[in-house]
């Protein structure tokens, strides 16, 4: 039986953490990192593992994070586009309801702040999943 394609809306930092645990171990390029001050929207698109599925599989997904009021990276490389990375986690630091801060912690202590008027965030898979090439692997 076939995976349907994933389809995540958060609106608060409970839907956050469901996103979170659907994108951990994800990949992105710095070039598949787009915000758009005047929309006040962020999207980045990564290779997923399908955590959900019977294993060993990737799917192309679309994050949107929409009412983003500014966006702050650390240890990223902006200018290297093609430079791949790891996502870790997707976490929410209250500010003044409803608003905050999303922060994507990547692998190697890359991270990217966003901050944000309310929790909105939209998660697609937009594409047919394919064989993983390895399957992600924590150390307890």
């Amino acid at each position: 039986m076939a995976v349907e394609p994933l389809r995540l809306l958060a609106e608060d930092a409970d839907d956050l953490k469901v996103v979170a645990a659907a994108l951990q171990d994800a990949v992105a390029k710095i070039g598949d990192i787009r915000f758009e001050p005047k929309a006040r929207r962020l999207t980045i698109a990564f290779n997923r593992y399908r955590w959900e599925g019977k294993g060993g599989e990737r799917v192309r997904s679309a994050l949107q994070v929409g009412s983003a009021l500014g966006v702050q990276g650390r240890r990223l490389r902006r200018n290297a586009r093609d430079a791949v990375i790891e996502l870790l986690t997707v976490s929410f630091e209250p500010g003044e309801a409803p608003g905050g801060a999303i922060t994507f912690s990547f692998a190697g202590g890359g991270d990217l702040r966003v901050e944000v008027e309310c929790v909105d965030a939209i998660l697609a898979d937009v594409s047919a999943p394919w064989p993983a090439r390895r399957i992600p692997r924590h150390e307890d």
